[in-house]
């Protein structure tokens, strides 16, 4: 069974945190508009999911563990250990990595800039809160708030 794998589960636990962080980084930034939002929230998963092939020496002499890790983590290790020919690679993927979130980001934020207007299907131009007739709401008379009226 893969859950019984270490590695598998070290995984899965990786990415349901990741998402986790993405989606309360995301809903912290709400402040802010959906064009500078997405850019930084993408760009903090590309530097979390890229992957790096790693190799480290083991105890007995000549013996080495090849694996697979997130590239942010490689070169965290890389740096901690003073090894600039691990954490180099590892942080020009990373880098890469959010380059390509932040392309993301942007390419999803200019693609939902226009999601907000209603499209009418049948070349009539009218707005969604115009009336049957295709008057604007100001021109109904009134402008103000209305009441609802029972009966």
């Amino acid at each position: 069974m893969p859950i019984t794998d270490s590695m598998t589960l070290l995984w899965l636990v990786y990415g349901v945190l990741s998402l986790v962080v993405l989606l309360t980084g995301y809903l912290g930034l709400a402040f802010l508009p959906r064009l500078v939002r997405l850019p930084i929230t993408w760009l903090v998963a590309g530097v979390m999911w890229v992957p790096m092939r790693f190799r480290m020496p083991l105890l007995e002499e000549g013996e080495f563990y090849t694996g697979l890790a997130p590239a942010v983590v490689v070169a965290l290790v890389g740096l901690l250990e003073r090894d600039s020919g691990l954490m180099l690679p590892a942080m020009m993927l990373t880098a890469a990595g959010a380059a390509a979130g932040v392309a993301f980001g942007l390419l999803l934020a200019w693609r939902s800039r226009d999601r907000d207007h209603y499209v009418d299907m049948d070349g009539r131009g009218v707005d969604m809160d115009d009336d049957a007739n295709g008057a604007p709401p100001a021109r109904r008379g009134g402008g103000g708030r209305r009441e609802p009226v029972i009966g």
